[in-house]
């Protein structure tokens, strides 16, 4: 039986006042024990959530890593290893601002995806098409071949390891969210895919849901067979909001 996971990615959000409020909000809350939560900080607050949600059940994890485990010359960039060894236990990896913004290609993100595993990281795979992609009807295309290179090197099971995140780039922080029957279809085409190579493993691979996820469409998305959770945007920057979310969850 796959657990439930609800992540926060908060982006390039937060003062420390601001980050104080939240820690102080989400201590407060009534977490679920039957679902796995995390957030994901501004990498110059990971240290301070760490050390204010200890005793909680949520993780913390990273917005991203280095392509490379080992230590480097890499000016800016912070690698798995560091990641792990503060106490963070996720990373995303393969996010649609990274590649779009940034410039990470399919190449880059399973180097990320393997340096997370090395250092005993669970790196969330993000995938998603954009609004076009979408309505030429190329969704299961874009999203197959993103799957694709971390399956041509890490197997089903490796993806396993992970969490894969369906994150449609138009539903993304523009208030647009897809139905949950149209979410639903793309979750199981995940599965389905996962599933040809190896079936057994294909049931384990936790598959989230992100892009506009409220606490008025919580469980209605979490509901659906192949959804099992979200990774949660600007929601997850109110402490009642990813409570409520969380707890939605909970009840599924």
């Amino acid at each position: 039986m796959r657990r439930l996971l609800v992540a926060g990615n908060w982006k390039m959000h937060g003062t420390r006042q601001s980050v104080d409020s939240l820690l102080e909000g989400l201590n407060q809350q009534d977490w679920p024990d039957n679902v796995d939560l995390m957030v994901a900080p501004p990498a110059l607050y990971i240290q301070h959530c760490l050390e204010r949600l200890a005793g909680s059940p949520l993780y913390v994890g990273g917005q991203s890593c280095a392509y490379q485990a080992e230590p480097g010359a890499l000016t800016g960039e912070i690698s798995a290893a560091q990641l792990r060894d503060v106490g963070c236990e996720f990373v995303l990896v393969g996010h649609s601002e990274r590649r779009s913004l940034f410039g990470e290609t399919d190449e880059v993100v399973r180097k990320k995806f393997a340096a997370a595993l090395a250092c005993g990281l669970r790196p969330v795979l993000c995938v998603g098409e954009t609004l076009e992609q979408r309505d030429a009807g190329q969704t299961a295309e874009v999203v197959g071949t993103q799957l694709k290179v971390i399956l041509d090197a890490f197997g089903v099971g490796g993806l396993a390891q992970g969490v894969v995140a369906y994150e449609p780039v138009w539903a993304i922080g523009t208030g647009l969210t897809a139905e949950p029957d149209q979410a639903q279809d793309v979750h199981a085409m995940i599965r389905a895919r996962l599933a040809m190579l190896d079936d057994e493993q294909a049931q384990l691979v936790q598959i989230v849901y992100g892009g506009s996820v409220k606490a008025d469409n919580a469980e209605a998305l979490f509901a659906m067979p192949d959804i099992d959770g979200g990774l949660v945007g600007g929601a997850s920057l109110n402490a009642d909001e990813f409570g409520a979310i969380a707890r939605a969850a909970g009840r599924v």
